[in-house]
């Protein structure tokens, strides 16, 4: 799944909006300190969350979920007595909307980044 090609959008582009968008999250604290720089009382520190790490988990997610979709087709094919076909459907079923998921996901990253470009400044 790539999206290099699809509207003129190269790697590099992305990558280098991605740096910028790193940038401009690093900026800003993650709580606001007390006097003496600690947190405040009640409050806790913010849990930094990584775009990048958390698209990479649910890709590896969609793809472990399509494996054992496929294994279970062909354990199903070769006439494995241990694997039933409402099994094998529903895993071929959640690897189906696993997928248009992330393509949804993705088209709408797609379209941002195209609003984004074509902002004026």
């Amino acid at each position: 799944m790539s999206i290099g090609g699809i509207g003129g959008i190269d790697s590099s582009r992305i990558q280098a909006m991605m740096e910028q968008l790193k940038s401009a999250a690093t900026k800003p604290a993650a709580a606001p300190l007390a006097p003496g720089g600690t947190v405040g009382l009640g409050e806790k520190p913010v849990a930094k969350l990584d775009f990048a790490d958390a698209l990479r988990t649910t890709l590896e997610g969609v793809s472990n979920t399509q494996k054992a979709a496929s294994e279970l087709g062909q354990r199903f094919a070769m006439g494995d007595d241990t694997v039933s076909l409402s099994d094998t459907m529903i895993a071929m079923q959640k690897s189906s909307i696993a997928f248009q998921s992330t393509v949804q996901v993705r088209n709408k990253l797609v379209s941002a980044y195209h609003d984004i470009m074509n902002m004026q400044v």
